[in-house]
């Protein structure tokens, strides 16, 4: 029986420096594999939103707009206002209204209603707390939530700002008379709207923003005001004005007498027929 001669079959091996070769390889395929993504996510960071509050905006408009800017349903943002109650003083009773500091906010995929709204009440309270506005406060005999309400009637019924020293000389000056303060502003609030143009009937509604009813300052902020409107609260520009009204855009009339007063809305008032928008009485204090 012959037998066919097969050599011996060798097996391969790798030589020391083969195998570290083929290890570094291996290595550098799975960091690979691992450091694309981890590039890719570095290189493409997110890019925050943003998100506007201007000042003298209500409580309603700030709850509308973070639902618009996380696309949530309406009435979604007030949900969480009881989550920033902590935040705000006991005078606030829960009601955010004045301490949704009007800034520019970042949103991220992270944002919430609860911490946006967090968010706005911190930078109210840092607002309140400087040393300008905190000293000021004390030095007549105000709160910070005295302050931040006071500084909302201001934001509302200043023209520009160039005009909020004065208008806070009026509200100082009502107060320390025990003046009914007669803000437009607050009656607006008081209906859910905002115009130039209050009526007799207006004036007479049964409500506790009814400045013309009521004495002292309303019951809760009517809008969100900015710092500078905070820090006129608390220094208004000396004066003995007692009456004002804005004539037209950028002239606001100041008076101490009603006399004086009562011939500037009657201007305004001939300025507001000729352009057809009918006789109102417009943005003022004291009718």
């Amino acid at each position: 029986m012959s037998h066919e001669y097969r050599p011996p079959q060798r097996r391969s091996r790798l030589t020391r420096r083969g195998r570290l070769t083929l290890f570094l390889g291996t290595l550098l395929a799975l960091s690979t594999v691992v450091l694309i993504p981890l590039l890719k996510s570095a290189q493409t960071p997110e890019q925050p939103r943003r998100l506007v509050i201007p000042e003298g905006w209500r409580a309603a408009q700030v709850y509308a707009a973070v639902d618009r800017v996380l696309k949530l349903p309406p009435g979604s943002t007030k949900a969480a206002v009881p989550s920033v109650a902590p935040g705000l003083p006991a005078e606030a009773k829960g009601n955010p209204e004045g301490y949704l500091f009007p800034a520019t906010y970042p949103v991220t995929s992270q944002s919430t209603p609860a911490l946006l709204l967090a968010h706005m009440v911190r930078t109210a309270n840092e607002k309140l707390a400087t040393r300008a506005v905190a000293a000021g406060a004390r030095t007549h005999g105000m709160t910070p939530y005295q302050t931040a309400t006071m500084a909302s009637v201001i934001e509302a019924e200043a023209d520009n700002r160039a005009d909020m020293g004065k208008v806070a000389r009026v509200v100082h000056n009502r107060l320390a008379r025990s003046m009914p303060l007669q803000m437009d502003s607050t009656v607006n609030y008081a209906l859910g709207r905002s115009t130039v143009d209050t009526t007799l009937s207006d004036t007479r509604i049964d409500s506790p923003f009814n400045t013309y009813e009521r004495q002292g300052l309303p019951p809760t902020p009517i809008d969100s005001p900015g710092l500078e409107a905070m820090a006129a609260a608390v220094a208004p520009t000396p004066g003995k004005w007692l009456y004002f009204v804005t004539v037209k855009p950028g002239d606001t009339r100041f008076s101490t007498t009603y006399d004086e007063h009562r011939k500037h809305v009657a201007e305004f008032n001939r300025i507001r027929a000729r352009a057809g928008s009918g006789a109102g009485q417009g943005a003022a204090a004291g009718k």
